[in-house]
């Protein structure tokens, strides 16, 4: 189940990306995994605008980094697909959604979401000057 629909997905983007339900649902599933040990209340309309939001902005994050199916992972392009070193043959599949090995699995705007609405477990940094 995903915190956000294909409709407000599109409204969103400005577009409706193919796989959109797919992609919300992996989305959500990233939300989930970044409140792993959060306690909060699931009815409350600021969590779950918050938590709508954050899985939107994930979306949008995916889709920008070249993820198109909603699954980060970190095969590079270019590494070739198979080499061998005398009787030992390694090989592996193709790198199918770009080189996304450095960059974070949570985009900053989903998490700032979650931020504001204190899910993260620490609230928005001010400056203490004196």
């Amino acid at each position: 189940m995903s915190y956000a629909t294909v409709v407000e997905l599109t409204a969103h983007l400005g577009y409706a990306p193919e796989g959109a339900q797919r992609l919300l649902d992996r989305a959500s599933r990233d939300v989930d995994r970044a409140l792993l040990c959060s306690v909060y209340d699931a009815t409350d309309t600021a969590v779950t605008d918050a938590l709508k939001a954050a899985t939107l902005e994930q979306v949008a994050y995916q889709l920008t980094i070249g993820n198109v199916d909603g699954i980060a992972h970190g095969m590079q392009p270019g590494v070739p697909t198979g080499s061998s070193a005398g009787a030992v043959d390694l090989s592996r599949g193709t790198s199918v959604g770009g080189a996304s090995a450095g960059l974070p699995w949570l985009a900053d705007q989903a998490f700032v979401e979650l931020q504001r609405a204190g899910l993260t477990g620490q609230g928005p940094l001010t400056y203490l000057g004196g």
